[in-house]
């Protein structure tokens, strides 16, 4: 593989995108022009696919709804050495892909995420900027996650991070679950500042700004529950037996006050929050055992393909 020139393959997931398709397929073909361009048109009800096909793009259709389904479709399908992930609605810079792709081989890194720096106050707005940061900033807190855009829709990755990735996100929920399960895998990565455009005329964003940051936010406590599960249940233990502890307050008193138990439908309530509370301790205790041993496993398949400074040239 040192002989020659990486395989570099530009994933491009879209839907009803048909007024910047092409757009986005002839400035990455500028770019890289060796790199093979996929289109995985996600059941667009107008002429996407045509107009990726016409720009000489490979066209693929994913008929289960959602940005996550087409990401894993295209990890499971396609053959590279390196991979480009980018939306389809031409707001990111095809330009510096070049140069990302240079970092992430000459520094050895599995991904590079491009940090959106917007060139107009459209193009990113004040709603979507500040939901960025919450939910980046509850993910670094959960993960310890250092970065400064999570959500980010354009990112260079190496053969082994991509074939090491269980995703199981359907929806937006995709970029969280890239970020988190590199963190989790402990894997080299960079974030670098990339020019983010306004949308062109004729195409409208698919984000909505509540509905998929609610959406985004059960992802991350879904990827608690399977990645750190002993500190989420340690969050049930607290409640529980805090509420049992403060509800239980005033029947013990009782009890050493006069030898009786007055409030027994209480202390039956006390008796059982602190049942549950334990129940949670001993349930995340059994889960971050089995979730090590998963974690070794995904480790082992990681660290048996090929890392992107086999890719430098001699």
């Amino acid at each position: 593989m040192t002989q020659t020139d990486p395989r570099i393959a530009i994933l491009v997931p879209c839907y009803n995108e048909e007024a910047t398709i092409a757009a986005v397929v002839r400035d990455f073909r500028q770019y890289l022009p060796a790199a093979a361009i996929y289109v995985y048109d996600n059941n667009s009800r107008d002429a996407t696919s045509e107009r990726a096909r016409e720009a000489g793009a490979f066209v693929r259709i994913e008929t289960r709804q959602g940005k996550g389904n087409v990401v894993r479709r295209m990890f499971s399908d396609i053959e590279a050495d390196i991979y480009v992930l980018v939306d389809g609605d031409d707001t990111y810079d095809a330009a510096i892909a070049p140069a990302l792709i240079g970092k992430l081989i000459d520094e050895g890194l599995d991904i590079v995420s491009g940090q959106r720096e917007a060139t107009a106050v459209a193009a990113y707005r004040p709603g979507h900027v500040l939901g960025n940061r919450m939910l980046t900033g509850l993910t670094s807190l959960m993960f310890g996650v250092h970065l400064v855009d999570m959500l980010s829709g354009y990112r260079i990755m190496s053969r082994r991070f991509v074939k090491s990735f269980p995703s199981a996100a359907s929806g937006f929920g995709i970029e969280t679950e890239l970020t988190v399960h590199a963190v989790r895998m402990r894997v080299p990565m960079a974030e670098v500042p990339t020019r983010y455009k306004e949308r062109p005329v004729g195409s409208a964003s698919k984000l909505n700004t509540y509905r998929d940051g609610v959406r985004i936010l059960l992802t991350i406590a879904g990827l608690m529950r399977r990645e750190r599960p002993l500190i989420f249940f340690s969050f049930f233990f607290a409640f529980f037996a805090l509420f049992s502890f403060v509800i239980g307050i005033p029947v013990v008193l009782d009890y050493f006050r006069t030898g009786l138990v007055p409030r027994l439908p209480t202390a039956v309530l006390t008796t059982g929050m602190m049942m549950l509370a334990f129940l949670s301790l001993f349930t995340g205790l059994i889960l971050d055992t089995v979730t090590r041993g998963r974690w070794e496993i995904k480790r082992l398949r990681y660290l048996a393909i090929p890392g992107p400074q086999d890719l430098r040239k001699p």
